[in-house]
Formats: C-alpha cells, structure tokens, sequence
C-alpha cells in the first residue's frame, strides 16, 4: 500500500493512492512491552473492578465470571479485525481512518466521533474517581476522616478534577517517553495491589474467616444460568465496558517499532492480560464476600459504588491503604494513558481535514499531538464541570450510556474489516477467518448489544431512574452525543467538504 505526502501535509495524494499518510509523530518510540502496559492502564482494572463489579453482580448475581468470559468475546473477535486492519495500514486515526477507506467519509467521521466521545467521559470520570480516592486517601494518612469529605464540597471537587486533568494532559503532551515511564510504575503498583487483595481473599476462604464464604461451582460460570436475555444483555453491556480501553495501542501505531505488527500483538496481549486479572479477581471478591444484599456482600446497594472501598479493610487488613493507593493509581494512570486515543484521533481528523486542520499540528519539541491532546483535555474538563454542577445522575448515567457508544464504535470498526477486505475473504484460509468470520461475528454481536441496550435504556428505570419526558436519561444522552456528532459532521461539510467527497482519504481496499 502506498502512503505518500504532498506539500500541505495533510494526505490529498494523488488518484492512485489511498491518502493515508504520515502525520510527524515520534516514530519507533514505543515498543511491544510499552505498548501492553499503556494499554492495561487504560483499561484500569483497579478502577474498573472497584466501579463494576458490585452493579455486575446485581444484575447477573454469582454468574460474574461467565459474563466477564461472554464480554471478553466480543472484544478478542473485534481486536483480530483490528489487527488485520492496522496490518494493512498502520494509521493513528484507526476507527476513523478505517472505516472512512471502507465505507466511505460519511460513517468513517462517526466512528472517529464514538472513539472521540467515549473517550472525553471517560476522561471526566476517571479524573473524579481519583479525586475522590485522593482526598480519601488524605483522611487515612491524617487520621481525619473529614478530609475524605472534602471530596462532597462541590467547588473544590471540581477545581480538583481540572487540576488532575491538567497534570494528565501535561504528561500527555510530552509525548510517549514520558507516557511510558509514567505507566510503568502506576500500572506495576496497581497489579501488585490487585494480586494482594486476590491472595488475601482467597486465603480468608481457606481459613474460614470470609465474610460470606462460597464455594465456586460450575455454574458461576453458565452464562445461560441468567434469568433474563435483558439481564444478559445489561450484564454483558457493563463488561464490554470494563474491557474497553485496549484499542489504546492501536492509535500509537504510528509511534511504534514494527508498526504494521507491534500494535496488533500488543492489543491481542491486553486483553488476554486483563481477562485473566478479571477472572481472578471476580473469583477471589465472590468467594470472599458472596452475592448477599447486607453487610459485605457484593450485592449489597451500599457497597456498588466502589466495592473495594468496602472490602479492602476486611481482606487486607493493615495494609487496606495500599488499596486506596492503588485505586488511585489505577485511575491517575488511566486517565494520563487514555489521552493517548483521543489525541491522536483528533490529530488524524485534523490531518485529513474531517475537522478543522489546527488538530493536526503537531509539538515540534515532543512529537505529540498538541492541539488535540489540550483540545480533548478541555472538554473532558468543560464536561465534567457541566454535569456536575446539573446532577449528579446525568454524570452516572453518562457513564452507564458509553457502553452504547462503545459498542457503537467497535461494531463499525469490526465490520470495516469485512468489508475493506472482501476481495480476500477466499484468498487463504487464514484470510477468511481473521479477515472475515471472526470480526464480522464480534461486530454484529457488538451492533446488537448497541441495539439492544438503546431500547432498554429507554425505560426510565434503566440506570439512575431519571427521565425526560418519559424516556429514561441513559438513552437521551447516550443517542444524544451520538446525534450531536452527527450535526457536527454537517457542521464540516459545510464548512470544508474535500474530505466528504472523498478527495482526501480514498475509499476502497489497497489489496486483492
């Protein structure tokens, strides 16, 4: 495949060539071991598990681990497609560049969009989470648990979350050098603690001073053993989301060494990485705890919001602070790694002008993504001080509504691989199940989860049980941000339309 550069820099190649091209990052900066930990980091399993696991198990009860292992599904058969694609063309723009050189600029721009604002929540979450560990973490060190409580005072609350964005982006902005010795350290920290905590677990079981000790059974791991396709679909929504992040390594693709074949491998590694540390973990809190509704255990309302919060002094004992560390840790480390995706994305929609050209500029001292990577930290920030200050649900239910958006994303991307390369599909055996069977399989289960989850989470009850006009709040903003995208693709059209009719990324495969 060619890629090639003209004088403006921003891929209007000639009427042979695809239009892919380069967009002046630090090239071989990032090698297969960076790459893994930067993307487990992004994942935050620490955070994840602490947010996920209590709202998990009251939908789909001791049925954990086999809705962790169906989630994980969907996520293996969509990063086979992404490999097969990234091996092609190798391009930071990833969902966007892909779906736009296989179906065209109009639903490439809205998978871009889905990556793009998935990513700022997250952003916005991540960044209050470890707020909230922060000055909890201050009252254990102290003493003083109303400390911990400062974290309730809603000006200070927000003035630290821009401060904890502002320091991500600013390790962010420096480029992948700094990125990495950062993660190194926070994600090592982190799993340690993980693996800790495990252990502990475990070892209250044997030694029959768990709180609600329970014997692991065949059927926690029956996905078919969940009362209800709605509480399987839920179930499975809220675990797609606890894997998501791993695609992280495919938007540095362009930084690495061994472009067309690190990035693949070390998204493949990831999530097997992350599915075992989940597996381990859900075994070790539903042995420990049970699935009860009182005191400790893990379907208890109370303790949902952070289950290791609740269960770190129990199991850890002295060492509970570890936890708390660890916790913000896991958070601080992804929110700085999870600037990465969206910068660089931003940066290849700017370099192709899908959005305006200054998102292409690039840090001539660090080789990063500049205008994109302050340009995301401050809607994260702008949107987190917004909800914030309207409610408390539209923050949650935003959360729970990037499932749709996730699956949104990764759906079109999985069948963008089918489709760019279904001149090959016959080509070799291998071709036909990596290029075709397994990523249309994960992209339609993928686009029926979205489906699925729409329709539920029109039901007023459905996350934090706020509605408008009768339509739960988890829909209008989950459609909604997707809607909003869609106006500003018009928006861009209008205001440069080249890249809308096709002049400057090419539709069409670069292969038989």
């Amino acid at each position: 495949m060619s890629q090639t550069k003209t004088s403006s820099g921003h891929g209007e190649a000639g009427p042979n060539s695809s239009g892919l091209s380069e967009k002046g990052l630090k090239a071989g900066s990032v090698g297969l071991l960076g790459a893994v930990v930067i993307g487990i980091s992004t994942i935050a399993p620490a955070y994840t598990l602490t947010a996920a696991l209590g709202p998990t198990v009251s939908v789909v009860g001791v049925h954990l681990p086999a809705i962790f292992l169906v989630g994980f599904i969907p996520m293996i058969l969509v990063a086979f497609g992404y490999r097969e694609l990234n091996n092609a063309m190798p391009d930071s723009g990833t969902s966007f560049t892909w779906a736009s050189r296989a179906f065209g600029p109009w639903i490439g721009w809205m998978g871009g969009w889905g990556l793009i604002a998935a990513t700022v929540i997250v952003l916005s979450n991540l960044a209050a989470v470890a707020v909230d560990f922060f000055y909890l973490l201050l009252g254990q060190i102290f003493g003083n648990p109303e400390l911990g409580e400062l974290r309730h005072v809603l000006w200070l609350n927000i003035l630290t979350t821009l401060v904890f964005i502002a320091l991500a982006c600013w390790v962010s902005y420096r480029g992948m050098e700094t990125t990495k010795t950062v993660q190194y350290v926070l994600v090592g920290f982190q799993l340690l603690v993980l693996g800790w905590f495990a252990i502990s677990a475990f070892a209250h079981v044997a030694n029959g001073t768990a709180f609600d000790a329970t014997m692991i059974t065949p059927e926690w791991f029956n996905p078919f053993g969940v009362n209800s396709f709605s509480e399987f679909a839920a179930g499975v929504s809220l675990s797609i989301f606890v894997y998501w992040g791993w695609d992280t390594t495919l938007t540095m693709n362009e930084e690495m060494k061994n472009p067309k074949r690190t990035p693949g491998r070390a998204a493949m590694l990831t999530v097997l990485i992350i599915v075992v540390i989940y597996m381990t973990v859900a075994l070790a809190t539903l042995s420990y705890a049970g699935v009860g509704e009182t005191g400790l255990g893990t379907g208890n309302p109370d303790n949902q919001a952070s289950i290791f919060a609740v269960l770190a002094g129990p199991v850890m004992g002295p060492f509970a602070i570890l936890m708390s560390l660890g916790i913000l840790s896991s958070s601080a480390a992804s929110l700085q790694s999870t600037f990465v995706s969206p910068g660089r994305t931003l940066l290849a929609m700017g370099h192709y002008r899908a959005l305006p050209k200054s998102l292409g500029r690039i840090s001539p001292s660090y080789k990063s993504p500049s205008t994109a990577t302050v340009t995301a930290a401050v809607a994260a920030g702008a949107f987190y001080a917004i909800t914030r200050v309207v409610s408390e649900n539209a923050l949650a239910d935003t959360v729970t509504a990037l499932g749709m958006m996730i699956c949104f994303y990764y759906g079109i991307t999985a069948l963008a691989c089918v489709w760019y390369f279904r001149r090959s599909w016959f080509g070799s055996v291998r071709w036909f199940v990596f290029r075709f069977l397994l990523p249309l399989l994960g992209g339609v289960m993928l686009l029926l989860f979205f489906v699925k989850t729409a329709i539920d989470s029109m039901d007023p009850e459905y996350g934090s049980g706020s509605e408008l006009g009768g339509v739960g709040l988890v829909f209008i903003l989950g459609i909604g941000v997707i809607l909003l995208g869609a106006v500003l693709m018009v928006v861009m059209y209008f205001r440069d339309p080249d890249f809308f009719r096709g002049r400057i990324l090419h539709r069409g495969a670069d292969i038989p």
